[in-house]
């Protein structure tokens, strides 16, 4: 059968619209949405946290049947559940389990291939065995530290970090941009890295106290990279408009052109594809959205590429 979508979507937790937007800017053809999933015809997306890469559609007209379609394929399969939950739930059981455990950072993704599935009506199962995410539906979850980060916000560092494939050590110098309280100065300075942090405001007494840390009080967007020496990372959780994190992130990766850069966009109302997809004209750059992202998109410019997981320019 001839289907009318070629990959499908999984759209961030509450962020199915800028998902729409996203697609509807790039030109892509949506040919139907169940709850998250948007099947459609085109490429990866940002705003998708997983991307069913090679979906197809297998007969389910029993249980059986349908688990078996599924094992035929492979051994790791995932549920997304969005309709017929009972009947799909009674398949999943019929499947080999798998103990999705938190990641206990610094640590790598899986190495395993995930493969993903939805009963969307009773007798129709969509499934794809190749995803761009090793995690299911995207979401990466940690061993949480609930006692030295100042706040959650390490958690995104963390995430990005771990899907780089890439981490600062000893020995390299990082640039955290709009530090304040430190919760990604804090990640960063526990891998071993020493850190120079901006910000107008003070750190947090505890992180501001660990030893490779030195921290200074000014304006992030006003830093020029003489005043720092060379950086062999530099990152940015500020919060700002789009269009001065832009400015920002061109101004570094230009002064830097060997250096990994990792800068979170945040956005105020509706999220604009077209400032988005700015950052990919950055060369080496790539852009997604990560599960502790919230109203925001990372940024990566890396060496050797980035995360699979995110999109290049298209």
């Amino acid at each position: 059968m001839n289907q009318p979508y070629d990959i499908v979507h999984v759209a961030a937790e509450g962020y199915l619209d800028d998902l729409l937007r996203e697609l509807a800017h790039r030109g892509d053809t949506v040919a139907a949405t169940h709850r998250r999933l948007v099947f459609a015809r085109g490429g990866s997306a940002a705003w998708a946290q997983n991307a069913w890469l090679a979906p197809r559609e297998l007969p389910a007209s029993s249980i059986g049947e349908g688990a078996r379609g599924l094992r035929d394929i492979q051994r790791n399969w995932h549920l997304h559940s969005v309709a017929h939950h009972r009947r799909a739930r009674l398949i999943a059981e019929r499947l080999p389990p798998i103990r999705f455990k938190p990641l206990a950072f610094p640590a790598d993704p899986p190495a395993a291939p995930l493969g993903a599935w939805t009963l969307v009506e009773r007798d129709r199962l969509v499934a794809s065995p190749r995803c761009s995410s090793p995690f299911p539906d995207g979401g990466v979850r940690f061993v949480e530290d609930r006692e030295g980060p100042p706040n959650r916000a390490y958690l995104k560092l963390w995430e990005a970090l771990t899907l780089a494939r890439t981490r600062p050590g000893p020995g390299e110098r990082c640039l955290d941009l709009g530090a304040a309280p430190g919760g990604w100065t804090w990640v960063l300075a526990g891998l071993g890295a020493d850190v120079i942090s901006i910000d107008r405001a003070e750190l947090d007494p505890a992180v501001a106290a660990h030893p490779r840390i030195a921290h200074r009080r000014g304006d992030a967007f006003a830093l020029r990279p003489e005043a720092v020496g060379t950086m062999d990372w530099v990152v940015s959780d500020v919060v700002a408009y789009p269009d001065r994190v832009l400015a920002l992130a061109q101004h570094w990766a230009e002064a830097y052109p060997a250096a990994k850069l990792v800068f979170t966009i945040k956005f105020q109302g509706p999220a604009d594809p077209a400032i988005a997809y700015r950052f990919l004209d950055i060369p080496g750059s790539r852009l997604m959205h990560l599960h502790h992202n919230k109203h925001e998109l990372t940024w990566f410019r890396l060496p050797d590429g980035g995360p699979p997981e995110a999109i290049g320019r298209p």
